[in-house]
């Protein structure tokens, strides 16, 4: 299959590989040599990169673990040992061994593989992930499980390991530390490989290193450890814990892992993550442990190993469009209208230059949320916290106390994991801390594990908050400037990923609108259509397709769900037959609180035909965008047919209400 080609190259072909031909599912490497499976692991690197050039997709973490992934699979015996992924985008090594290969370039299209672990997807999937820092605690939960099934009557005898691949980037997430605290202290056998590619955390690793990590791990040395551990238990109390104290201290000079044995895990590492000799026999000796304490492998590893671009700019090739394979050369769409993310970020810029006192607060995502740009202009006003957004949001919360204007720029998907501190820390005390959510509504390739669909609806419950949402370019920049001048309690602001429409110029610097206003922007009679974010565009579409059946509409941009503009929101519902809200959240959002008004108003009383159109209540699987709003019913016909049906084909030729 041919590589799509990229202007000025060639086209590419799919690598050859002929023992990788040979591995339909992990078993078919478990009697291969050492040798054999190096040569799989270069075949399965050549094989994801050709693969992702075609689909684009998370290059650089899949490349950083063929090796790890060969190593597992050939040694353990998945999908009966339990082998969880954490966040999911380096998996793609993974899909290719476990029976997904000839999938493999439908990778993120519609209807074809997902980019992260999925359990409908695979029995080799035991977990599914696309967030951060959760392999830990899912896989403490089935080593208990497996324990906890021992007993049971009838159940069979279960020995099954269960390993967990967590990144160091990952383990920035107090979630990973609940979940290690808690594996420590409950004895279950779990073995967790950190996996280390950013250097952040190990020594240099070379041969000593190897020898020491496959001599701590190897069955006499650990029965030795536990049998004088059970020697020390008999001493009294002080000398037993000197002891215990000694033996850490003495492989902690070796190896280092002070902080993973203080948690109640045996450390083992680091080691070279690309060296199949030394995985395999650590792996070994893993695997055939007994039972005791849960076990921390540390491995380093490169992102974008074994093709140079991605090593050369690990960032850039983190996640890819389709690429060209020999010269590198992403595929670039035509010059259009600016990202609603650097349309976000310069507006951020403009204010933040004309008040020193607003910084902007993310959680390991810079370039995703635009605060690169930021940073490079204000590097001691924007703070990269990690993956942790909870600290994020209660970081920013102390922040606004002392009268600085933060802004937390976090993707509407991972707000949701800080949502008691947005309500606890932020809300509840009428801080001023401004949230700028990206990627609000569908996303496209990511799916529904990133999907910014609920902000509105977990958001809008909560007293006092200020919602609004951009319609276009120039509405996001307006709403930035609103939020930094707005200092009596919180406000969110929410975005779409990709561009924006390039039918508005965009001020250099925003203007600060009137809290809880809508604007109209098309007058009519029969019906109305109150948008509440980037669906305008296609409610005017929609008023056209009306116009053009005879039947007069209004367009609206509500701006606002909270606090609703109740005046606009009266008279629409008094001057129309039907009133149709949309907008690019779930049940319970914008439409709900326009509903409730309507209702203690009475306006639902007297023949309004009101339909809110919203994200239907299924989770909406990885698509383009545009196939996405239109599978959904998002669209502009879908909305004029619901504005065509509410009015029932009599009511379409009456006179419209007075």
């Amino acid at each position: 299959m041919a590589n799509p080609p990229v202007p000025g190259t060639p086209p590419v072909t799919a690598p050859a590989t002929p023992l990788l031909d040979r591995v339909r599912v992990p078993s078919d490497m478990r009697n291969f040599s050492a040798d054999q499976l190096k040569q799989v692991a270069e075949e399965l690197r050549a094989e994801t990169i050709h693969a992702v050039s075609q689909t684009g997709g998370h290059l650089g973490a899949s490349l950083g673990v063929v090796e790890l992934t060969v190593a597992i699979h050939a040694v353990f015996d998945t999908p009966r040992d339990r082998l969880i992924w954490d966040v999911g985008h380096q998996t793609y090594p993974h899909k290719i061994l476990t029976g997904r290969r000839d999938r493999i370039r439908t990778l993120r299209q519609g209807g074809g593989l997902s980019g992260f672990t999925r359990r409908s997807e695979s029995e080799y999937d035991p977990f599914g992930a696309a967030h951060s820092s959760t392999s830990i605690s899912a896989g403490l939960g089935m080593a208990v499980a497996r324990d906890l099934k021992r007993a049971i009557p009838g159940e069979p005898h279960d020995d099954r390991n269960v390993i967990a691949v967590i990144g160091d980037g990952a383990m920035s997430a107090g979630m990973a530390y609940e979940a290690m605290n808690n594996a420590g202290a409950m004895r279950s056998r779990l073995i967790v490989v950190l996996n280390d590619n950013d250097m952040s955390i190990a020594p240099p690793v070379g041969a000593m290193s190897a020898y020491l990590s496959r001599l701590i791990s190897s069955r006499p040395f650990l029965s030795l450890r536990e049998m004088m551990a059970k020697l020390a238990r008999r001493f009294p109390a002080p000398l037993e814990r000197a002891a215990r104290r000694a033996d850490e201290y003495a492989r902690g000079l070796l190896t280092g892992g002070t902080l993973f044995e203080e948690m109640g895990f045996y450390y083992v590492g680091p080691i070279d993550g690309h060296s199949l000799d030394h995985l395999l026999p650590v792996l070994r000796n893993l695997r055939d442990a007994e039972d005791g304490a849960p076990i921390l492998l540390h491995v380093v590893t490169q992102k974008g190993k074994g093709y140079a671009p991605a090593e050369a700019s690990a960032d850039k090739y983190h996640a890819v469009s389709k690429f060209n394979v020999v010269t590198g050369t992403q595929a670039k769409a035509p010059p259009g209208p600016p990202t609603y993310t650097k349309v976000f970020s310069q507006a951020l810029i403009a204010e933040a230059e004309a008040d020193p006192r607003i910084v902007a607060v993310t959680a390991a995502m810079p370039s995703g949320t635009g605060l690169d740009a930021f940073q490079k202009r204000f590097p001691k006003r924007t703070f990269d916290v990690g993956i942790a957004e909870q600290h994020a949001v209660t970081f920013a919360a102390g922040m606004a106390t002392e009268g600085m204007k933060p802004f937390v720029a976090i993707y509407s998907t991972f707000l949701q994991r800080a949502y008691d501190q947005v309500v606890h820390d932020v809300a509840l005390q009428k801080l001023p801390v401004r949230f700028a959510l990206d990627r609000a509504g569908l996303v496209g390739a990511d799916g529904a594990t990133h999907a910014g669909a609920y902000d509105i609806a977990y958001l809008g419950c909560i007293p006092e908050m200020v919602l609004m949402a951009a319609a276009d370019e120039a509405e996001l920049a307006h709403m930035v400037a609103t939020c930094a001048a707005f200092d009596e309690g919180p406000t969110a602001l929410r975005f779409p990923r990709g561009e924006g429409f390039g039918l508005v110029p965009v001020p250099a610097r925003g203007t600060v609108l009137e809290i809880g206003r809508g604007r109209i922007l098309r007058e009519g009679s029969s019906v109305a259509l109150l948008s509440y974010g980037a669906r305008l565009q296609e409610c005017l579409k929609a008023a056209d397709e009306l116009a053009a059946r005879g039947l007069s509409c209004t367009v609206a941009d509500a701006r606002f769900a909270k606090p609703l503009d109740t005046k606009l929101v009266e008279q629409l519902a008094r001057d129309h037959a039907v009133m149709i809200t949309i907008e690019e959240g779930s049940v319970g959002g914008f439409g709900s609180l326009v509903m409730q008004h309507l209702a203690w108003q009475g306006l639902l009383d007297g023949g309004l035909k009101f339909r809110p159109m919203v994200l239907p209540d299924v989770f909406t699987d990885h698509d383009s965008p545009k196939a996405q709003y239109e599978q959904v019913g998002l669209s502009a016909a879908t909305i004029a047919a619901h504005a065509v049906a509410a009015l029932g084909a009599g009511d379409a030729l009456k006179p419209v209400r007075a």
